[in-house]
């Protein structure tokens, strides 16, 4: 150890090293950014996302420079990789962002009373007005159906397999239901039309196939089951063991324990992993297009005749040749990512009133 000599005092003012103001940053990024615009729009390479990565391209060499000149090559690297972060995370927002902007300018045209308490039902390509009243029925019914058959099955099964599931049953389980993850919707569609509509459904319809919304629904299950299963299942692991002891040494039943204290601190995360199931069972065309077969008019009944989605709607507008339909198109998707939105936050702030954070 270095013992310092009586004339080698240190005082406040030897302690401090040389720092980048805070101006440096931002007057780096301008100079990156304007750097980036006229390379890349002086010579006509890109557009302004060529811009915007590029601008932070630039923005990182030349502050690694600067820092590295001013306060040294560890703090030159220190601060690099925390820009960088910083800079990944700015670039992974501006495609949301971006989309965002996108969806609203383009679906705010038709974002009124007649689109959403009118179908098209009667509506020619050269007529202006039309609706998605019936679509929004058809998701509301096919998406409330699929969930009230799946998030029961989905939770029960993910209680057994975290609290009671031992031996090869459960690995069967958990095997089928990675295997289940990744199979395309249309393969579900297929499996539903299959099975449903043309074996089932002509016992109840006279000896004839029957497209129907149950149907769809049915196959929006197969798609949202193994999602619940393994969120919850995931969430059902991150409970900490001296919960459930503590109830157990209580004399507190197993079914009991799982009720009241297991579930009750996992339920944001299963909640969490319930709503990305129902997005994206929201957003699927090709089973409600094979089981449901879509229609123009206004169908109340999910267990009787055609049946459309707003995503089988957004399908059949933008393809359709009328100078309406894309507006039409815009609006629909829209109306389907605010109620996804709407769902996911009644469903956070209904999560959050549980026991034991209250």
């Amino acid at each position: 150890m270095t013992i310092l000599a009586p004339e080698q005092d240190v005082t406040a003012g030897s302690l401090h090293t040389k720092r980048l103001p805070v101006w440096a940053a931002f007057a780096t990024a301008v100079v990156a950014l304007a750097l980036s615009a006229a390379l890349v729009l002086g010579t006509g390479i890109g557009n302004w996302v060529l811009v915007v990565v590029l601008g932070a391209v630039f923005y990182l060499v030349g502050f690694w420079i600067a820092t590295n000149a001013v306060e040294g090559p560890r703090s030159a690297r220190n601060r690099t990789w925390s820009a960088l972060i910083h800079s990944a995370c700015v670039l992974a927002i501006l495609p949301l962002a971006s989309v965002t902007w996108t969806l609203i300018s383009n679906g705010i045209n038709r974002f009124d009373a007649g689109f959403f308490l009118t179908s098209m039902n009667n509506i020619g390509a050269r007529d202006p007005n039309g609706g998605a009243y019936h679509a929004i029925v058809g998701t509301l019914e096919q998406v409330g159906i699929a969930a009230l058959i799946t998030i029961p099955l989905g939770v029960l099964g993910a209680i057994y397999l975290v609290e009671y599931g031992r031996g090869r049953l459960s690995l069967a389980i958990r095997f089928f239901v990675d295997v289940m993850t990744g199979i395309p919707s249309i393969v579900a569609g297929l499996f539903v039309l299959a099975f449903w509509v043309l074996i089932i459904s002509p016992l109840f319809n006279n000896g004839t196939p029957q497209y129907s919304g149950f149907a769809a629904a049915l196959a929006l299950s197969v798609l949202m089951l193994p999602t619940i299963v393994r969120s919850t299942e995931e969430m059902l692991r991150l409970v900490p063991a001296p919960l459930r002891e503590g109830a157990y040494a209580l004399g507190v039943p197993k079914w009991k324990t799982i009720l009241r204290i297991v579930i009750p601190t996992a339920l944001p995360g299963i909640v969490t992993g319930i709503m990305l199931s129902i997005a994206r069972a929201a957003g699927e065309t090709a089973p409600v297009l094979l089981v449901a077969g879509g229609t123009a008019a206004i169908n109340f009944n999910p267990f009787q005749n055609n049946q459309s989605s707003l995503s089988l709607y957004v399908f059949s507008q933008a393809t359709d040749s009328s100078r309406f339909s894309p507006d039409r198109a815009w609006t629909a998707a829209l109306t389907l990512v605010a109620l996804v939105l709407i769902l996911t936050i009644a469903a956070k702030l209904l999560a959050r009133r549980n026991r034991l954070t209250r």
